[in-house]
C-alpha cells in the first residue's frame, strides 16, 4: 500500500488509547521475537458501542510485518499508550515498572541502573562496562548500548512496548531477557500542537512541548518536542545545608518526514539530552557489630566512629538526613542522530535504519557516604558512542508465507574514567594498628586512577517467517547468527605524595599499602564469540476471541570483559550466556470484547549466568567488583492481566505476576556479609532484585456534564520483599510495599484543554529502592520518594 497515505499506520505509529484502560493496554503474556516496524501500532476503530476505552483492545502491531490486533498476535508486547503515560505521569523508564509487574527497575544511579524482566537481565550490582544488559532498550527503532542512555525523560512519546523473553531472531541487538521498545510521535502532515504547564510540591515544575506541520504539503513535515523538568532534594545535607536527590532534566528532538514518493518515506531524527543531579547518596539504614555466629566483626563501623570521635546520624532512614562531606552528584548529556528509510516496492518493502550515539556521564560520590574524609573520590565517568546499521527486507500483504530478514551491525567504544580517593581519616578507619606516619603517608591523599576501553562490533544476519497453515493455525520460525569481537583495556596508576621523599622502609611500607587499596596494573582482553539463536512458536485459534499459544526460544547474551584491578586467577573475560525459554499463554476477550483476560506461563534455564562478585582484596578492608559464570539459574512463573470496560466511561484493569527465579548450579557465590564467609553455596536461592509476587489494579471513571468531562484515575503497584545485594544478605533485604497513586480533573469535550490535580504514593509509604550493607556492618539505603502532589495544564489543538 502507499506509504504515505497509511503513514500513521506504517510509519508514524499514532495510538488513541485512554488511560482508564491502564492493564488492558499491558495485556499480552507471551513471547515476542519484535516490534520494530517504523509504525507498530495503531488504534483501530472502537467496537462495541463505539467505545474509547475499548479501543484499547483493538491496537494494530505488526510484530510479523504486517497489521495484526495485538490480541491475534502470539507474542509478549505489553503497550502502554500515549495516554496512559500522560495521565500516569510516566517520564522515565523507572515509572514503566508500575504500570508493568513483569519490569524490575533497580538504580543506584543513572549509570547504575538494572532493568530485569521476569527476573532476568541484570544482577542488583554497579554496572561494568565490559558487559551488557539482558533487557536491551530501543528507542525508534535503534539499540541503546549502554542502560544510562535511556535514563533521561522520556519525550513526546507514541508509546512504550515491553517485550519478555529472548529476543533476537528479529529484534536489532541480541538480548536474552528482552526488550523496551520505545516509540515518538512520528512528523504530522496535519498541524499540530500540544503542550503542559506542571506544578507540585518539593520544587516541582516541569514543561512539557510539542509542534509538527508540514513544510511542503504531503511532502516534506517536522515535530519538535521539548521537556524541561526540575524538583528539588528529598534529602536534607545537614552538613551543607544543600538538598540532595534532586532532578534536574533538560530534552528536545527534531525530526524531518520526508515523503518523495508514494513508496519512498524518510524519516530523520536529532536529540538531545542533559541532566543534573546533586545526587546519589545512601543514608544509615542500619548498623550491626557482630557476625551470625555471634563473633564481634573485627575493627566494625562503631569502632571506627568511636576511634575517629565522629558522631554519625541517628539511624533514622526516613528523617531523610544526610552529612556526607565530600562533593556526589550525577551529571551526564547525551545526543544522537538516526535516519530511517522505508521503500515499498509491492510485494516486499525495505527498510534502512543508521544511527549514531553518544553519552557522557560525570559523576562524582561520598564514597563512605557519611561525614568523615575517608573515601573522598569514588567514581567511574564514562564517554561512550556508538554506531549501528540495520538493512530488512519483509513481504507485504497476506501471503501463506509472511517473512523478514535483514542484517544488522553495531560498534561502541565505552571509555572509563574510574578514581578512587583517600582523605586524612582513611588511615584511623582502615588501618588503626599501623602507626599514624605511616599510615598518613600511605593514605592520606591517595588515589588510585583507571582507564578502560571496551570496544564491541557485532555482527549479525537473521530471518522469520510465519507459516499461516489455515485460517487458525500458524507456525512461526526463525534464526540469529550473530558474531561479536570485544576487545579492552584497563590500565591503573597511582597518585599520591611522593614517597622518595621517605626513609626507605617507611617508603617500602607505605607502597605496599598503596598496592593492597589500588595496585598498579595494565593488561588486555579480547574475546570473540559465534551465536545462533532461535525460535519456534505455534498458534492456533480456538475461537475468534482466543488464541492458544506455545513458544519455545533459544537466546545468547554475548560474552563479557573484566575491566577491573582483578584478584589473582581471575579471568579477563566471561563466557556467553545460553538460554532456553518455553512457554505456553492464552489470550482471550468475551462479553463483546468488554472483558479481556490474557494468561501465561513461562520457564527459562540460564547456562553461564553472568553474575558480580564483590571480593576483598588484600588489605583485608576494601573490595573490588568484577564479573564472572555462576552457573546455572532458572525462572519460572505466570503471568495473568485482565480488564473490563462495561462503557466508554468506566473500566477497571488488573495485571499480576509470580516469579520463581533462583540459582539452579552457584556453589562458589559471594557470601553474606554478616556470616563472615568469603563465599557461600547459593544453589536453591533466589536470585536478588527478583519480588516473587508483583502486581498492578487501575480504576478510571468520567462523567460529561454540559461541555466538560469530570474524570478521575487511581492505580495501586505492590511488589514483594526481594534482595538487593547478590549474596542475599538479608541487611539487603527490601520489604514489600505498595503505591497508590491518584488523578482526577476536568477536561472539555474536544479535549483542547485538560486541568487535573494529581498525587503520586498518595498515602507517604516508606520504602527502599535499595539497601547495600558493607563489611563493617554499616548498612546503606537509597530512600524511595515521598508523597508528591500538583497540578497539570494541558493544551492541544
Amino acid at each position: 500500500m502507499p506509504i504515505r497515505r497509511d503513514y500513521k499506520t506504517k510509519l508514524g505509529v499514532h495510538i488513541s488509547v485512554s488511560a482508564t484502560a491502564l492493564a488492558l493496554i499491558a495485556t499480552s503474556p507471551a513471547h515476542a521475537e519484535e516490534v520494530t516496524a517504523p509504525a507498530e501500532a495503531e488504534a483501530a476503530p472502537a467496537e462495541a458501542g463505539g467505545s474509547e476505552l475499548l479501543a484499547a483492545s483493538e491496537i494494530l502491531v505488526t510484530a510479523r510485518r504486517r497489521e495484526e490486533r495485538a490480541q491475534d498476535v502470539p507474542i509478549a508486547l505489553n503497550a502502554i499508550g500515549a495516554d496512559t503515560l500522560e495521565r500516569s505521569g510516566t517520564f522515565t523508564i523507572s515509572q514503566v515498572q508500575q504500570l508493568v509487574p513483569s519490569l524490575q527497575v533497580f538504580s543506584f544511579n543513572p549509570r547504575n541502573t538494572n532493568i530485569n524482566i521476569r527476573g532476568l537481565g541484570s544482577n542488583v550490582a554497579l554496572t561494568n562496562d565490559g558487559l551488557e544488559n539482558g533487557v536491551g532498550v530501543y528507542v525508534d527503532q535503534v539499540y541503546y548500548g549502554r542502560v544510562g542512555t535511556s535514563q533521561f525523560d522520556l519525550v513526546d512519546l507514541d508509546r512504550i512496548e515491553v517485550l519478555r523473553g529472548p529476543q533476537g531472531t528479529l529484534f536489532g541487538k541480541n538480548t536474552t531477557a528482552g526488550a523496551i521498545n520505545i516509540t515518538s510521535r512520528a512528523p504530522s502532515f496535519t498541524p499540530e500542537f500540544s503542550g503542559e504547564v506542571s506544578l507540585g510540591n518539593y520544587g516541582y515544575h516541569q514543561v512539557r512541548g510539542s509542534a509538527s506541520a508540514p513544510l511542503i504539503d504531503d511532502k516534506l513535515a517536522f515535530r519538535l518536542s521539548i521537556a524541561d523538568t526540575h524538583r528539588d532534594g528529598f534529602l536534607d545535607n545537614v552538613r551543607t545545608g544543600r538538598k540532595a536527590q534532586d532532578y534536574d532534566n533538560f530534552s528536545v528532538r527534531g525530526q524531518l518526514l520526508a515523503t518523495p514518493t508514494e513508496a519512498l518515506s524518510i524519516r530523520l531524527i536529532a536529540d538531545f539530552s542533559r541532566q543534573r543531579l546533586n545526587c546519589c547518596i545512601g543514608v544509615i539504614a542500619d548498623v550491626f557489630t557482630t557476625y551470625d555466629n555471634g563473633t564481634p566483626i573485627p575493627n566494625n563501623f562503631v569502632d571506627r566512629v568511636s576511634r575517629a570521635g565522629y558522631t554519625p546520624l541517628p539511624t533514622d532512614p526516613f528523617a531523610r538526613q544526610t552529612d556526607a562531606d565530600s562533593d556526589f552528584h550525577a551529571d551526564m548529556y547525551g545526543y544522537g542522530f538516526s535516519g530511517q528509510v522505508d521503500w515499498d516496492l509491492g510485494p516486499v518493502a525495505l527498510t534502512s535504519i543508521t544511527a549514531y550515539r553518544r553519552w557522557h556521564w560525570n559523576p562524582a560520590n561520598d564514597g563512605d557516604s557519611i561525614g568523615l574524609p575517608v573515601i573522598t573520590l569514588a567514581e567511574q565517568a564514562n564517554r561512550q558512542r556508538q554506531f549501528s546499521q540495520e538493512f530488512r527486507v519483509a513481504s507485504t500483504g497476506e501471503n501463506v508465507v509472511d517473512y523478514v530478514a535483514g542484517l544488522y551491525y553495531f560498534n561502541q567504544t565505552v571509555n572509563g574514567y574510574g578514581a578512587t580517593g583517600y582523605g586524612p581519616a582513611a588511615p584511623n578507619w582502615f588501618l588503626p594498628a599501623v602507626p599514624a606516619v605511616l599510615g598518613n603517608a600511605a593514605l592520606n591523599g591517595f588515589v588510585a586512577r583507571s582507564t578502560s576501553t571496551p570496544q564491541t562490533k557485532s555482527y549479525a544476519a537473521f530471518a522469520q517467517g510465519t507459516w499461516n497453515a489455515t485460517d487458525a493455525l500458524s507456525v512461526t520460525a526463525g534464526l540469529r547468527f550473530t558474531h561479536e569481537d570485544k576487545t579492552g583495556t584497563y590500565t591503573q596508576v597511582q597518585e599520591g605524595a611522593d614517597l622518595s621523599t621517605l626513609p626507605p622502609a617507611l617508603a617500602a611500607a607505605a607502597q605496599q599499602i598503596r598496592n593492597s587499596f589500588g595496585p598498579a596494573t595494565n593488561y588486555t582482553a579480547k574475546r570473540k564469540d559465534d551465536s545462533l539463536s532461535g525460535t519456534i512458536n505455534i498458534a492456533y485459534k480456538i475461537a475468534p476471541d482466543v488464541l492458544g499459544y506455545a513458544t519455545y526460544s533459544r537466546g545468547n547474551k554475548s560474552g563479557g570483559l573484566n575491566l577491573a584491578a582483578l584478584p589473582a586467577g581471575v579471568p579477563k573475560t566471561v563466557k556467553p550466556e545460553k538460554v532456553d525459554n518455553y512457554e505456553i499463554g492464552i489470550k482471550s476477550e468475551f462479553l463483546d470484547r468488554q472483558v479481556t483476560l490474557n494468561l501465561a506461563a513461562f520457564w527459562t534455564d540460564v547456562g553461564n549466568y553472568q553474575t558480580a562478585i564483590l571480593e576483598m582484596l588484600p588489605s583485608s578492608v576494601t573490595f573490588v567488583q568484577y564479573i564472572a559464570n555462576a552457573g546455572k539459574v532458572r525462572s519460572r512463573g505466570f503471568e495473568a492481566d485482565a480488564a473490563y470496560a462495561p462503557n466508554e466511561l468506566i473500566s477497571f484493569a488488573a495485571s499480576a505476576a509470580y516469579t520463581d527465579a533462583e540459582y539452579r548450579d552457584y556453589p562458589n557465590g559471594p557470601a553474606p556479609v554478616e556470616s563472615g564467609l568469603a563465599v557461600a553455596d547459593l544453589s536453591g536461592q533466589p536470585l536478588a532484585g527478583v519480588p516473587k509476587f508483583t502486581y498492578a489494579l487501575g480504576a478510571d471513571v468520567a462523567q460529561p456534564i454540559g461541555s466538560v468531562q469530570l474524570y478521575g484515575h487511581v492505580d495501586f503497584s505492590h511488589r514483594s520483599s526481594f534482595y538487593t545485594a547478590v549474596s542475599n544478605s538479608r541487611f539487603s533485604k527490601v520489604d514489600g510495599y505498595g503505591l497508590v497513586n491518584l488523578r482526577f480533573g476536568v477536561r472539555s469535550e474536544d479535549s483542547r484543554w485538560d486541568l487535573s490535580f494529581w498525587t503520586k504514593n498518595l498515602f507517604d509509604k516508606d520504602y527502599f529502592q535499595t539497601l547495600t550493607p558493607t563489611n563493617t556492618g554499616l548498612v546503606t539505603g537509597l530512600t524511595g520518594d515521598p508523597r508528591t502532589v500538583g497540578a497539570t495544564l494541558r493544551t492541544s489543538f
